[in-house]
């Protein structure tokens, strides 16, 4: 049996696409440029100063260098991203700076059409990552926001864990649009979209305004889930429920008999950031699974973030989780 991310990575070489690395003076990111071009898991270019690379002594035969401030389509960039954003007050001098940063320059490469995704994050923060690809690619509906998800993988079980990263306090129709959008990525993955509204509550066992944002949150999915832009996914989503009657067969049948979902979910939505970053770790560091994120969904083209502390393992993981994502 192949492990959950060796599946992931065998996808990501049949669709082989382009993705573009901002911090290519990073030796992490130089050596999994390295793993992913020789396994031909992605085409990888990497931006940054071409002298600075070669210094650092790695091989990057066969790899795309590009140096921002030198590029032949920098000015391209730069009147793309002034004609985005200049109702917003952006000069062509602020849009010509912007340009020559990485991570601006990487994401304008992904909305021209120069990449199919990007990843950053081994250096930049969070912060640094996203605003760009809030700024340029967007979301892919305007009445949707942006979120994350983590895979959390042991042995044969995967699960998708949303949203651990990205919106702290969700409101109903904000926590319904993060179900959605999970359930899309369960079934990009290969993941059956059983999707579970987490809370203190299952069924109204328990009270309290959390619980109630919970419900009208799952009212809002199961309307969204059947409706014709999605119904195609075939998203099952059922709430509120508590995280043993989302997981444990026994339990759901004690607690919510009549769910769809409870007893054998597959993708769990946390009620706030809170519970979700806290849960992802605690199943990583004591249940022993693997936990391959945070990725971010709902964006028009895959961008996705790196942990500063990662290893180049980490980096190739996400690029090809973030090939896999490519429409």
């Amino acid at each position: 049996m192949k492990r959950f991310i060796d599946e992931v990575i065998s996808k990501a070489q049949s669709a082989y696409k382009t993705i573009v690395l901002p911090e290519g003076d990073d030796e992490r990111v130089l050596d999994a440029a390295r793993i992913l071009t020789d396994q031909k898991i992605a085409k990888v270019i990497l931006l940054g100063d071409v002298e600075k690379i070669k210094a650092k002594g790695k091989n990057v035969e066969g790899i795309q260098v590009i140096d921002p401030e030198k590029s032949d389509k920098l000015n391209q960039y730069a009147e793309l991203f002034y004609e985005l954003r200049k109702e917003k007050g952006v000069s062509k001098e602020e849009a010509l700076a912007k340009a020559k940063d990485a991570n601006y320059f990487a994401t304008l490469m992904v909305k021209s059409g120069d990449a199919d995704g990007m990843v950053s994050g081994a250096v930049h923060s969070t912060a640094d990552t996203v605003r760009p690809a809030l700024q340029i690619v967007k979301s892919a509906r305007k009445d949707m926001n942006v979120s994350s998800f983590f895979l959390m993988n042991k042995g044969e079980q995967t699960l998708v864990f949303a949203d651990c990263a990205i919106t702290p306090n969700p409101t109903d129709q904000e926590l319904a649009n993060i179900a959605i959008q999970a359930g899309q990525t369960a079934v990009r993955f290969g993941i059956k979209p059983d999707v579970a509204m987490l809370s203190y509550s299952s069924y109204g066992s328990g009270k309290g305004e959390t619980v109630e944002k919970v419900q009208r949150a799952v009212k809002i999915a199961k309307e969204m889930a059947a409706s014709d832009e999605f119904k195609s996914f075939e998203i099952n989503v059922d709430g509120e429920l508590q995280a043993d009657a989302a997981l444990v067969e026994t339990v759901a049948k004690l607690k919510a008999p009549t769910s769809s979902v409870a007893g054998h979910a597959k993708v769990l939505v946390f009620p706030d950031l809170n519970a979700g970053n806290i849960a992802y770790k605690l199943v990583q560091r004591l249940g022993g699974y693997e936990a391959y994120g945070p990725v971010l969904q709902g964006l028009r083209a895959p961008i996705n973030d790196l942990s500063r502390g990662c290893s180049a393992n980490d980096i190739v993981c996400t690029v090809a989780l973030t090939a896999v994502q490519v429409s």
